[in-house]
């Protein structure tokens, strides 16, 4: 206790440490500098140099990066093949995300009430997303082959007609988005029964004290509770299905014609293949702006209608 003519230092660090933490103030820059370099390094200098690129007519025949202006986005304007793959992606993006949330949430429901060989059921679910997509579409092509493959084979036990799977555009498309569906809905699960694990207990608790039924207590308190972990793992799943490339190149090849060619298979084609550089990195460009427009507003959607649920 201090004294009368002592005044209290309770609570207030030494001097030393005083100095210490002043020291650190000081030269937090320093500590920022390493990341801030990373940073600079993996994403605003390749992002800089893609815009410099995008307004250059550098190109297999002109590996001279002059400057043309905007020639490349006005070429981009009139390229129907560009806009046709992002309507595309659209539909698959968002039909197969669909399918996988839902199928990804009625596992991890039934993983997370069932407790009789949980973790065979987890690690099972997960053997899909453990294959790389390379590897796991050549498997389906073997299987989607129109003479040898099983799924015709299968068709043809249930007596029925053959079904060009990758030679017709409705048929392909249907084909990638079963591959999309099985390669990425364990990715789902999983972050969906993350969010079922964290729930706390009180409203299950309560609900059965109310004698709220099964359906009841999943649409009043499962599903609000879990719109923050639904949003989160329904954005991050649109991210990575907005740059689906590796299964179109080994599955279809954007075929038949362009009818399976996404943004990223399509910009693959134009920069690398037939190395447009200078276009490649102009439509790269608007695509990421397109992409980060439209899942931002996504997000605000989503968030608004789970939010309207969760009150309802």
């Amino acid at each position: 206790m201090a004294g009368p003519d002592r005044p209290a230092t309770r609570g207030r660090p030494p001097p030393s440490a005083r100095r210490t933490m002043d020291g650190l103030r000081r030269h937090k820059s320093m500590f920022l500098l390493p990341g801030l370099l990373t940073l600079f390094l993996i994403i605003i200098f390749p992002l800089l140099f893609t815009i410099r690129v995008s307004f250059s007519g550098w190109n297999v025949s002109n590996p001279q990066m002059d400057f043309i202006g905007g020639a490349n986005y006005t070429a981009m304007l009139h390229d129907s093949r560009f806009w046709a793959s992002i309507t595309r992606l659209i539909l698959l993006a968002g039909g197969t995300v669909l399918i996988q949330y839902v199928i990804g949430f009625g596992m991890a429901l039934l993983v997370w009430r069932e407790a009789r060989g949980r973790r065979f059921w987890r690690v099972l679910f997960l053997v899909p997303m453990m294959t790389t997509p390379v590897v796991m579409a050549a498997i389906w092509q073997t299987i989607f082959h129109e003479s040898l493959g099983p799924a015709n084979d299968l068709l043809g036990m249930l007596g029925l007609t053959n079904i060009p799977w990758l030679t017709e555009s409705g048929p392909a498309l249907v084909a990638l988005m079963t591959v999309e569906v099985w390669q990425w809905t364990p990715f789902m699960f999983l972050l969906l029964l993350a969010g079922l694990l964290s729930l706390p207990k009180e409203p299950f608790m309560a609900a059965a004290i109310d004698g709220a039924g099964t359906w009841r207590t999943f649409w009043k308190v499962t599903f609000p509770l879990m719109a923050p972990v639904s949003v989160a793992a329904i954005v991050i799943r649109l991210i990575e299905a907005s740059k689906l490339s590796d299964s179109v190149y080994v599955l279809t090849s954007g075929g038949p014609g362009s009818s399976t060619e996404t943004p990223g298979y399509y910009l693959y084609i134009q920069g690398l293949r037939d190395q447009q550089t200078g276009y490649g990195g102009a439509m790269s460009l608007t695509y990421l702006v397109l992409m980060i427009v439209t899942l931002t507003v996504v997000a605000a959607l989503l968030t608004r209608a789970f939010k309207l649920k969760g009150d309802s």
